[in-house]
């Protein structure tokens, strides 16, 4: 894959399966990368969900992304559920006139 066209979602992807390899995930760090949209986001997708992989997998709904001045819809997708640790989905939260993406995480539950 060409690493320029590797966008957040694949970089967060990438960097979420190395450290589910790796023990329980850190703490969600908020700041680093931040991104605007400068319109509202459509009403997420219905997707149809794979066959569950293994027992007790979760659902990661998908999301829309903004690329290049458009809507992307980015797939849902099977996790490994972590012991202590709940999902919080990923959304859009209006900023004044603008939408800013604020990213799904784990946290200590």
């Amino acid at each position: 894959m060409n690493r320029k066209v590797l966008g957040i979602s694949g970089l967060v992807l990438s960097l979420g399966l190395g450290l589910a390899a790796c023990g329980p995930p850190p703490p969600p760090v908020y700041g680093e990368v931040e991104v605007e949209a400068e319109a509202e986001p459509p009403q997420p997708q219905v997707e149809v969900r794979p066959a569950l992989p293994y027992g007790g997998a979760i659902w990661i709904e998908g999301h829309w992304a903004w690329r290049h001045r458009e809507w992307v819809w980015v797939r849902g997708f099977w996790e490994r559920p972590r012991s202590g640790w709940v999902w919080v989905p990923h959304h859009w939260a209006a900023y004044g006139r603008h939408w800013r993406y604020v990213p799904g995480h784990w946290q200590r539950g």
